[in-house]
Parts: C-alpha cells; structure tokens; sequence
C-alpha cells in the first residue's frame, strides 16, 4: 500500500476533523496511519491510484460523506497541438500520452503535492518507471508539434533538471542522481528515447529525467504540458486522466493532444464510461435487499451516476472493470459496520480435497530445497505467451478484455521467464517454482477449454544436472518412479532438454532453455526450467 500525507489545514478547510470523521475515512476503504498537528495520513489500497493525490482524495471523501454526491463530471477541450512518435522508439519505449492543463492555480505546496504524487505513480502504477515514466513541462517554453524519437545517447545534450549544466545522455546517466538511480532502464540500448520540440529544444530523456528549462514546474507555472511513455498505452491513458483531473480541480481547463502514430492517433477522453447492472445481482451478492432508489442513493455517495440500471463512471476511477466491483462500493457506501453476520442455512463438513493436500505437500518439498514459490495471473498476452517464447500459435482470447492481458495462459513455462526478466537486478541465484492452472483448447470438454493444474520450475543460473537433480529429490519424497526421454524443442538447448514420463505418459519436459528466449526476455543469466502436468501425478497418488 502507498501513503499520502494531506496538509489538516486543507483537509479542515472542506470539513473538520474528529474522531467520527477518521472513522469515516477509514471506512472509505483508506485507513488512517496516523494524525499530528499538521497533517493527516492515510494508507491507500493500490486499486485507487486516484487517491494518491489530496485533490482526489478530498473529491472522493467529500461525495462519501454526502456532500458533494454524484458524478463529476471533466471536460477535455480539442487542441491542434501534437505529439509525433517516431518508428525508432518501437522496442525501446514504444508509446506516449499526453494532455495539457491551462490556468492551474500553484504554490510552492501544491507543486510539492504533484511532485509526490508522480513519484508514487513511478513506484506503483509505473514499477519505478519501467512501465509509466511521467513528466510535467512548461507549455509556455514549447513549440509544437513535439517528436518523441529515439537517439545515440552522445547526441543527446540538454540540461538535466535540478542541475544546470549540459551535459549527454551519457554523463547523466553517470553523474545525475536520478540518472544513476534509473540508468538501468536504459542499459544495453544504442539509442536512448526523447522528446524534441520544434525548436529542436529536449524536453526529456524518458523514464530518466526532465530538461531544466522546459521541465522545471515553479508557482509562476500556470500552463502544463502533462506526458507519460511507457510499454502499455492503456495504462499510459488512465496515469494521464488521473492527473488531468487533478490539475482541472486547481481551476485548471484541460485541451487534448494528439498523439501521432502515423496511420493511428490517439489522445484522452474524459467523458464518463457506462456499464449496466442486475439489481438482483448486486443484492444477492451482497445478502441484501436493496431498493433501486437505494442503489441510487448508495452509487451518488461513491461518485457515480445512476439511471434506469446505468452506472456512469468518472473517468478517474481507472479500476472499474466490472459490475462486481460497482456491487463492493455500493457494499462501502451502504458500510460494512451495517452488514448483519448470517449463519449459512446449509449444514455442511469442510474438508481439504486430495488434490489440494498434494499440492501442499509439492509446495512444502520445493521450499525445503530453497525455492521461492510465486503466484501469476491467469491472463497473459500474445507478446509474452508465444512472440517471445518464438511459438506461433493464436491462444484463448477473452472477449471484452480490458487490457492488453487478453489471452488465457496455456502454459506456467512463459510466467516463469517474464518474473525472471523482472528481476534481473536482483540477487542470484534465483529459484522459483509456481504451482497453477494452465487453459488448453480440447473440443471433448464442454466448453472446448480444458483446465489443468500445472507445475514449473526455474532455477538460474542453472544448468540440466541441477534442474534433475530437484526434479528427483522431488519424486523421491513423492514416491513416484519418473524416466526421461531424449526431447526436440524449440524452447530448449538442442540435446540439453528430455520429456518427463510417469506411467509410460508424457508429463513434461525439462531443459535449458534457448539463448535466444533468454534474449527475448533480457535474461543475463542460463536458466534451466521445466513444466509438468500434475493430472498423472494426482491419478498415482490417488
């Protein structure tokens, strides 16, 4: 969880505060950390990054408490200002998104307030700027129509903020402290990605640092320009309206920019997205029986708008991806101090399954040999599952998805690379396992999708002895007899990979895996990984 820190002067200027307005905090889901003469601090679940900042906490708190209720509504003026994003960023830090704020009303406080609500977007939202690296400009100082490219990092040469000097890319990375602190982003790239305006002035060398003339936010600032770069353009879109909205409640007026990527062009749109609701549905989830006035009642309190079984939902609430989760603020408005406990009307004996005791007991073996157990969503994506695994294939979408995790992961093998890849800074060796369920297309099951539980393993550095080595301790304290068989796969080092074989069935296949997979991944390290089904083994130790 993140923490913000809002000024009890602020916060008492929209209501005062007392022990029945803590609780009411606490029961918005934020609660209080700790109160002192000068501020308030409260802890903020990391679903709500549009709490993170003291105007979004307040627009929230104040419909919470009733009064300020229902939907508020942002408006995003058209401009014909651009950003164009050059092909050679394809690869480095592939997207943009960004906004511009006029008329903001600033003061020393409130530019400390911004600043440290894009630090926590950094650490949260953005993985310390590897997924969003966000930036605020002087829109006054820039010309327009601004290039995002990428460059040899020698002909990069610009002021770094907080420390007038030119100076390259290079030296910034050496000598700046945040370069130092971030150069890893950056590391083994031959062009550097950035932002120049039509004066061929740099505005920043993203994820690492603003330029001093054109970055640098003072009181005097009324006009911002907003940007973020990042893998995910979805996720680069809700950072930017989360920050445009705050900036529109400092009496600022907001204008679209375009971003260009040639043929395709994107930019903001802060008008409310709707999604219906089942009453029935939301009472039965709840245990309640709630009227559709109620409901209304419940919604406006939470900041929505409802209508004839329409939800509005502010463009800031990034988190809103279902009618569940319109059913637990309805559950935080109505409060859960008011939920009466019920005794189920079933009778039944609660009792660990078979299948549950045998994963335990797998779980128990791999962490006694010193492997770290971790835990992946079910969700993957095309790039990840089958572009970097180099495999061809089409996978399970999920319809309606709302991100780029769209497909069903089919194998643990993939999950296990990409915790690698994140983790390549980080102490070796390294040793992991996850035990989880994979989705596979078989037309003889019902839904044409059969679910099985899998296990992978990976260990690097590592080579095949040491991935065998764990597989049969592992089958010796499961008292399981396996054998391998020479194997062929495109995933493996050729005569370094064998499949698993329990009961004269192909279980699973153990290897070291390719060196270009470690390179699509960029993995500095061998790794030796397997990935077997359980079915046969929950058959024999059943």
């Amino acid at each position: 969880m993140a923490s913000l820190t809002i000024s009890k002067k602020e916060f008492e200027s929209h209501v005062k505060l007392n022990e029945e307005i803590e609780s009411k905090i606490s029961m918005l889901g934020t609660p209080v950390e700790s109160v002192s003469e000068d501020s308030i601090t409260i802890d903020v679940s990391p679903n709500r990054p549009d709490l993170l900042s003291s105007q979004g906490f307040m627009r929230s708190f104040l419909q919470f408490l009733g009064k300020k209720p229902g939907l508020k509504e942002y408006k995003i003026n058209k401009s014909t200002n651009k950003i164009i994003v050059d092909k050679s960023v394809q690869g480095i830090r592939p997207y943009s998104m960004a906004a511009i704020v006029k008329g903001v009303k600033l003061d020393e406080e409130k530019i400390i307030e911004i600043m440290n609500w894009q630090e926590k977007i950094h650490s949260t939202l953005g993985r310390n700027r590897k997924k969003v690296a966000l930036g605020y400009y002087v829109l006054d100082k820039i010309k327009f129509p601004v290039k995002y490219t990428a460059k040899k990092p020698e002909e990069i040469v610009f002021e770094p903020l907080e420390m007038p000097e030119k100076m390259n890319a290079i030296k910034i990375l050496q000598r700046h402290p945040t370069g130092r602190d971030y150069a890893y982003h950056l590391e083994g790239l031959e062009k550097f990605p950035v932002y120049l305006d039509s004066n061929n002035e740099v505005l920043s060398m993203p994820p690492i640092i603003n330029s001093n003339s054109l970055g640098k936010i003072t009181p005097g600032t009324n006009n911002i320009l907003i940007e973020c770069s990042g893998f995910d353009l979805g996720l680069l879109k809700k950072v930017i309206t989360i920050a445009v909205c705050d900036l529109i409640d400092l009496q600022g007026e907001a204008y679209s920019v375009e971003i260009n990527y040639g043929k395709n062009k994107e930019a903001i749109d802060l008008k409310p997205e709707k999604i219906k609701i089942n009453l029935d549905n939301i009472n039965k989830l709840l245990g309640l029986n709630l009227k559709e006035q109620e409901i209304k009642k419940l919604l406006e309190k939470m900041g929505y708008s409802y209508n004839n079984k329409q939800v509005l939902i502010p463009a800031y609430r990034t988190d809103i991806l279902h009618e569940v989760d319109i059913a637990e603020d309805i559950a935080i408005a109505y409060g859960y101090e008011n939920f009466i406990p019920e005794i189920p009307k079933i009778s039944t004996i609660g009792e660990e399954s078979r299948q549950e005791i045998i994963k335990r007991k797998i779980t128990e073996i791999l962490t006694g040999l010193g492997l770290l157990e971790v835990s992946s969503f079910h969700l993957t994506n095309k790039h990840d599952q089958f572009l970097r695994m180099e495999l061809k294939a089409q996978g399970i979408t999920v319809q309606d998805s709302k991100s780029e995790y769209n497909l069903l992961r089919e194998s643990l093998l993939h999950k296990s690379l990409k915790i690698l890849s994140e983790n390549v800074d980080n102490e070796y060796p390294q040793k992991i396992f996850e035990l989880g369920r994979v989705f596979l297309q078989d037309d003889k099951e019902e839904t044409g999708i059969k679910e099985q539980e899998n296990l992978a393993i990976s260990l690097t550095p590592a080579n095949f002895t040491e991935l065998k080595q764990a597989l049969d301790y592992l089958m010796k304290m499961l008292n399981l007899e396996y054998k391998l068989e020479n194997h062929s796969d495109s995933k493996f080092i050729e005569g370094r990979a064998g499949s698993i074989i329990i009961n004269n069935n192909k279980v699973g296949i153990l290897g070291e895996i390719h060196p270009q997979l470690l390179k699509n991944w960029h993995i500095k390290m061998p790794v030796a990984s397997l990935e077997i089904s359980l079915d046969e083994i929950f058959k024999k130790l059943n």
